[in-house]
């Protein structure tokens, strides 16, 4: 089992680093573009696999930080590829089992967070913090699904928006996951959070610059 667990890490560590360095050329270069698609592939399967890999690893060896970075960052990455095969929920698309498994799955993890983050708060361990801040993320992410999922929709182009603001996520989650295990400074309540609070004000920015404000469809 042991063996197992190391083979899981190296593999682990490489699509860790691969989305680290593709995900940082797709959020400072132009969106959109051809080179901006081809290193979004590689950083889709570098995430998929390093969280897969995690999640095992998180499992076998019984660590929290796995699962948190593992199960946020499958998500943000299923998702933010998954809603470019379901731009036509405005017209009557329905979105499929996997989708609803995906959403479903994460609101469960979500409140498993939030209620062992109370917890560790109540006995005053301040990573119940991370395990709320995360889990809140988690469930406002799959209140939003759900409600695109019934056309619940305002934006035309609302597709592109939920892409940008799951990939960024995904890269956070990849981000905070390096910091965290090179972080030799920082309090590791901060080291956890930094990423999220330095670059969701860029989610923020690229969705306000991206929306197509017209509303087109309300279940």
């Amino acid at each position: 089992m042991e063996l197992v667990f190391k083979i899981l890490l190296v593999i682990h560590v490489i699509a860790g680093c691969i989305g680290l360095i593709t995900g940082t050329l797709n959020v400072t270069r132009k969106k959109g573009n051809k080179p901006h698609r081809q290193v979004g592939v590689f950083f889709f399967f570098s995430m998929i696999i390093n969280a897969v890999a995690g999640f095992v690893m998180s499992i076998l060896h019984e660590n929290l930080f796995l699962l948190i970075i593992a199960v946020f960052s499958f998500y943000m990455t299923a998702t933010g590829q998954r809603i470019l095969a379901l731009k036509s929920l405005d017209k009557g698309q329905n979105p499929k089992r996997e989708d609803w498994t995906l959403t479903i799955s994460m609101i469960l993890f979500a409140v498993f967070f939030i209620v062992y983050g109370i917890y560790l708060l109540a006995n005053d361990t301040n990573f119940g913090l991370v395990l709320l801040v995360f889990g809140t993320i988690s469930i406002l992410m799959a209140k939003k699904d759900i409600a695109i999922y019934q056309g619940d929709i305002k934006i035309k182009n609302y597709w592109l928006l939920i892409h940008i603001q799951r990939m960024i996520g995904a890269y956070i989650a990849a981000l905070t996951a390096f910091l965290v295990v090179n972080n030799t400074y920082l309090p590791p309540v901060f080291a956890w959070l930094l990423p999220t609070v330095i670059l969701t004000p860029l989610i923020f920015y690229w969705s306000k610059k991206y929306a197509t404000k017209n509303l087109i469809h309300r279940k």
